[in-house]
């Protein structure tokens, strides 16, 4: 039996269920984007802090040879993937090391075997999203000291 005044749309009510179904997905589509997004854009300014803090030191290391006698502390920002820089006696003589993070590189103008002593390598560790080092340059060398 029908009651009257009600019609019975199976039609549309599919057709709202698939643009309600339809919604949801690009809303999730967009979301996933722009979760992905952010993500690499973090990566990118750590990438930025990573760059920025080897052309300070190198900067800062050509600035200390340009003096004839000297001695100067600093205090660098990297990220905290950034576990600690290491010195070592190899043609690339600075390391990067974190977990799941490895860079190495060359530093003009410092005296790694004054730097290392009688070791292999040399590290300090990253406290805090920071890296302190003291810079210094004696009368006569040419080459910086870092400690």
């Amino acid at each position: 039996m029908r009651k009257k005044g009600v019609v019975k749309n199976n039609k549309a009510q599919m057709a709202m269920s698939f643009g309600m179904i339809f919604s949801i997905i690009l809303i999730i589509f967009f979301l996933i984007f722009a979760f992905y997004g952010i993500k690499k854009f973090l990566d990118l300014q750590k990438e930025v802090q990573i760059k920025s803090f080897i052309n300070d030191l190198q900067n800062d290391i050509d600035r200390m040879q340009k003096s004839f006698d000297g001695s100067q502390e600093r205090s660098y920002v990297v990220p905290k993937k950034v576990e600690k820089v290491c010195f070592v006696d190899e043609n690339e003589n600075f390391k990067l090391i974190g977990e799941k993070y490895s860079d190495n590189r060359k530093l003009e103008g410092i005296n790694i075997e004054k730097i290392l002593g009688n070791k292999e390598e040399y590290c300090i560790q990253n406290t805090e999203g920071k890296i302190k080092l003291k810079l210094e340059i004696n009368y006569g060398e040419s080459l910086v000291t870092i400690k």
